[in-house]
């Protein structure tokens, strides 16, 4: 793309150039305006400047947008179960142990093959060569619904929605043991855990950690063994359901990152975490209409569940 030259407006005071630049430009995502900050195609007097860099009005900026490399990901046709579907953007039900984008150590079956294949090029280039269409992410072991976008303009509105929280998202979870209260409110803090940095931890000190808030209730309990809790996150933190529930004393059923071991009295081992996520309520990207997303719980989790019930019933007989 060929240099232009933009000048900050004069009722500008004081704001970053990154937000100046997208708020003039809005054919142009914040995202790949950063992908310009970042390989150095945005400058003041001849010099790059950062994204952070505070601009006023007057100051002039020549900028130009890096050129789109295509993706050497391969489509691959695995199949997908579409919730929903039009030529703006799609959501899916993702299966457990489906990768959502590709990264080190993945091979050639993540969301984004497959969206590859079955959008057949129509998918949004704001997330970058290796997240294209890709708004929001799921863990591997979680299941449920998931949205990617075919148009930029698309993309833009979802990844808003999900930035300023506006969306709702509930989970279903199954946990270790009974809880005392049948509903309650968990708002702390989460942040690295600072002796094992591939896993969160809740962070007493508000200033290192960030803010999560999880509202859950009971959906099913089975004896004193596990409980269904139905988990509405208002924030979108790394493995918030997880950590939260640890924190009450709840660890979710396999997952053995966060100290799950085997159940002796389940006829059925769960052989991932057993999170789904089964409610997402977002606005149409374009047409601003309410969109009411709703995951069936997969096979492997449903099975668990009706293990559980066995136990349970077993247990009254006795």
């Amino acid at each position: 793309m060929e240099k232009q030259t933009y000048t900050v407006p004069a009722e500008v005071n004081q704001v970053r150039a990154d937000k100046s630049l997208a708020t003039s430009y809005p054919e142009h995502s914040r995202v790949a305006f950063h992908r310009a900050f970042d390989a150095g195609l945005v400058t003041m007097e001849g010099r790059p400047i950062k994204r952070n860099r505070s601009v006023v009005g007057g100051d002039m900026i020549e900028f130009s947008m890096p050129e789109i490399i295509s993706s050497e990901i391969k489509a691959v046709d695995i199949p997908l179960e579409i919730l929903f579907e039009d030529e703006h953007f799609l959501a899916i039900n993702k299966a457990s142990g489906m990768v959502v984008h590709p990264g080190a150590g993945t091979a050639e079956d993540t969301l984004v093959h497959a969206l590859l294949s079955h959008c057949a090029g129509q998918l949004s280039g704001v997330g970058g060569v290796e997240r294209p269409g890709i708004v929001h992410r799921l863990d591997r072991e979680t299941s449920g619904v998931i949205v990617a976008a075919k148009t930029d303009e698309a993309h833009r509105a979802l990844s808003a929605q999900f930035a300023e929280r506006t969306t709702h998202k509930e989970y279903l979870a199954l946990v270790m043991g009974k809880t005392e209260l049948l509903s309650g409110i968990i708002d702390r803090p989460i942040g690295r855990n600072p002796g094992q940095r591939h896993k969160m931890a809740v962070i007493e000190n508000e200033n290192k950690g960030k803010h999560a808030r999880t509202d859950w209730e009971v959906v099913e309990t089975f004896e004193e063994v596990a409980t269904l809790m139905r988990c509405t996150i208002h924030t979108g933190r790394t493995h918030q359901i997880r950590v939260h529930m640890k924190s009450l004393g709840h660890i979710l059923l396999g997952d053995v990152v966060y100290g799950w071991k085997p159940i002796e009295s389940m006829t059925l081992q769960p052989e991932r975490v057993m999170l789904h996520a089964e409610h997402l309520v977002i606005k149409h990207p374009i047409s601003g209409d309410k969109m009411d997303l709703r995951a069936p719980l997969p096979n492997d989790f449903e099975a668990v569940l009706e293990g559980l019930r066995g136990v349970t019933r077993s247990k009254k007989r006795r």
